[in-house]
């Protein structure tokens, strides 16, 4: 695999960060994940920016992304690995500092990657949903978590739902400690119930995913009431419908939800509320397209 490290492309084994990096040694760094459509194009980009910016302030990270540079580094990655469109990470690590718990001045140097591999192919098929009975851990800073190098949690609810099936399709659900619904392992969750939509709000600690903003957005454009809060185990039991959201997958219907000891509580067949969002955020990401192009 080819590479765009600090400006350059370069083979996957020619990267190299020093030993001092506080992204290895603490965890301090940044990353976002997101597509392109239409032959390169990154899909609400200046969304993920703004992220990850805010991101890089409360973590004293001295790095300001500018969008026309990350398009010009993604088009060249995905050129490097032989792709049109695909799957891109960009991440942002402290970079190198004395050891020990970093100054107040932060990192005035980090490093910076941008990673491509292919996009799933065919369309994305409908979810197992389990509740995993590892609970959601906190945001490790303020009110919002941030998607940080601290993936401990998330890995550690992988292996659960690994031990637990081994679907491809499956998808595992984050409670907190109080069996509050937060979101799943890579993935927001939303559910319909009577014509109305709801989903976790950002004060459980769930990431503020720039696909859910954006399935909010549409939702109530449409018409759509839609309430975000605190909602347990039995709302979504209850749902006539659910699906989950991220920036690779986009909008994925669930087929069936699964208690935290493994028994299925619930099966859908038909989504019309799902079906409606993913047409619709797909237009949009065609209209956007169109207009860079």
């Amino acid at each position: 695999m080819k590479l765009w490290w600090n400006g350059t492309i370069i083979d996957e084994t020619e990267a190299v960060i020093p030993i001092t990096d506080h992204g290895f040694l603490y965890g301090i760094g940044l990353f976002e994940t997101f597509r392109t459509y239409g032959g390169g194009k990154p899909f609400l980009l200046e969304r993920h920016i703004e992220r990850l910016r805010a991101g890089c302030e409360e973590l004293r990270i001295a790095y300001a992304p500018d969008a026309d540079a990350v398009r010009t580094a993604v088009a060249e990655t995905l050129r490097a690995n032989g792709l049109s469109d695909g799957y891109v990470r960009w991440s942002v690590s402290a970079g190198a500092a004395p050891l020990g718990l970093p100054s107040a001045a932060g990192y005035a140097a980090p490093n910076v990657a941008i990673l491509t591999k292919p996009l799933p192919a065919g369309e994305a098929q409908p979810k197992e949903l389990h509740l995993l009975a590892l609970p959601r851990s906190g945001p490790e800073g303020g009110a919002v978590r941030r998607k940080s190098f601290h993936y401990m949690n998330n890995i550690l609810g992988k292996w659960e739902l690994a031990e637990r099936t081994s679907s491809p399709l499956a998808e595992g659900l984050f409670a907190d400690g109080q069996g509050i619904l937060v979101e799943g392992i890579v993935s927001n969750v939303f559910w319909a119930r009577e014509g109305t939509l709801f989903t976790p709000s950002i004060a459980t600690g769930c990431l503020p995913g720039i696909t859910r903003d954006v399935v909010v957005e549409l939702a109530r454009a449409s018409g759509l009431s839609v309430v975000e809060g605190r909602f347990d185990w039995e709302a979504i039991a209850r749902a006539d419908e659910a699906f989950v959201t991220n920036s690779v997958q986009e909008v994925v219907p669930v087929s069936a939800l699964f208690d935290a000891e493994g028994i299925e509580r619930r099966r859908w067949t038909a989504w019309l509320i799902a079906d409606r969002l993913r047409e619709a955020y797909r237009g949009r990401a065609s209209e956007e397209g169109a207009r860079e192009a």
